[in-house]
């Protein structure tokens, strides 16, 4: 299947890539192209191109994104089992900080890689930021100049 993308007022057709699949091998730190070769030099810095299948993954832009899916999810999951606790237990402050501290600081570093990993498999597959061949940031947008 492909799809039409128009690019400096040509029209070009290029094969759509499966979202989800891009985004589990991302989750799952390896190359959101051929789900080989593995997406981070470092724990949370991507390689820029990958050993197996040669994909460029320079392009790559997660920025912040990965750190705010992380704050909603460990701050869902961490309130939500506090409340809980609290509501089924009789513990004092100071025991739910031992125990909630801790859990939440652990899911924040876990999954930190993961999520930016599926950032950067869902901006692969939606050709997003460059990695379509295009340039991300052109010198001037002529329509725009006028």
């Amino acid at each position: 299947m492909t799809e039409t993308m128009i690019f400096n007022g040509e029209e070009a057709a290029r094969p759509k890539r499966p979202v989800m699949q891009a985004m589990k091998r991302g989750f799952a730190g390896r190359c959101p192209h051929c789900g080989e070769g593995r997406l981070f030099a470092s724990f949370v810095k991507p390689v820029e191109t990958c050993s197996v299948c040669g994909e460029d993954l320079s392009h790559q832009r997660a920025d912040d994104f990965p750190a705010y899916l992380n704050i909603i999810i460990v701050g869902h999951i961490g309130v939500g089992g506090f409340t809980m606790a609290e509501a089924l237990s009789d513990l004092s402050g100071w025991i739910h900080l031992a125990i909630w501290v801790p859990i939440m600081l652990i899911m924040s570093v876990v999954l930190m890689q993961p999520l930016k990993g599926a950032v950067i498999g869902f901006q692969w597959a939606n050709y997003m930021h460059g990695f379509g061949g295009e340039d991300d940031m052109p010198e001037s947008h002529p329509e725009l100049d006028s």
